[in-house]
């Protein structure tokens, strides 16, 4: 399926495919959840190649803010993402959780910007990500006032609206275990201008999940799950116009 969306430049009216914008997550000195010789950067940067090449087979046109693994700073990664105006930003992520839960905490969850977080551990996980984000105190409260305006608009809900649509498509895609769509302040997502959502494709603490993410076949499950997402949220949007 093609994706056009109107322009009018003057008198003349084009079509341009809906641009998508995938943060993959850490990268450079910043390496994510760690196990064996699993790096959560590297899953990430290879899933969202993955997706990238979905996407463009069905019509979008797709930025990364990183091709490479290097560490981009969260104020570069938000510029980059607003500076192409994009349809939806998804950031990609893995999870872990400590020793003593490393056999119960399994599964895949996505997240939409919140002040609040819905759970104890979506707060954990937001404090997790965040960590590698290194912004000073006052920057933080600068995001917060962001994140205020931010409530006011659409995006939140339109966030939360893609949020479901993809999980939904990667449980159906994967079965892995559903541990549902949740909220909470995630730094990347703050000043965002569009829907955004944040994924955690599974924990890499656990050991049989951690197999399955470490496996291309598995990945590109994934990537086509997440494409199949996005193709349906933005259908909607596009059958309305």
């Amino acid at each position: 399926m093609s994706w056009v969306f109107p322009l009018f430049l003057g008198k003349i009216l084009c079509f341009a495919a809906p641009l998508i914008v995938l943060d993959p997550g850490h990268g450079g000195t910043q390496p994510g959840a760690q196990a064996e010789d699993f790096l959560e950067k590297e899953f990430a940067l290879a899933l969202a190649l993955l997706l990238k090449a979905d996407l463009e087979k069905q019509g979008f046109e797709v930025h990364l803010t990183r091709e490479a693994d290097l560490l981009v700073s969260l104020q570069e990664r938000i510029k980059r993402a607003n500076e192409k105006a994009p349809a939806a930003f998804i950031s990609l992520h893995a999870n872990a959780m400590p020793y003593e839960h490393r056999l119960k905490s399994q599964g895949i969850e996505t997240y939409f910007l919140a002040a609040q977080a819905s759970t104890e551990h979506a707060r954990q996980v937001a404090l997790l990500e965040n960590k590698a984000l290194s912004t000073k105190p006052q920057q933080t409260d600068i995001l917060e006032k962001i994140l205020v305006d931010l409530q006011r608009t659409q995006f939140q809900q339109e966030s939360s609206r893609l949020a479901h649509v993809v999980q939904k498509e990667l449980i159906a895609a994967t079965g892995a275990k559903d541990r549902g769509v949740q909220q909470a302040f995630f730094l990347v997502l703050v000043g965002v201008n569009a829907p955004s959502i944040l994924v955690e494709f599974g924990f890499v603490s656990h050991e049989e999940e951690l197999k399955k993410l470490k496996t291309p076949e598995y990945q590109r499950l994934l990537s086509k799950a997440v494409a199949s997402g996005i193709g349906k949220f933005l259908q909607r949007d596009n059958a309305s116009q």
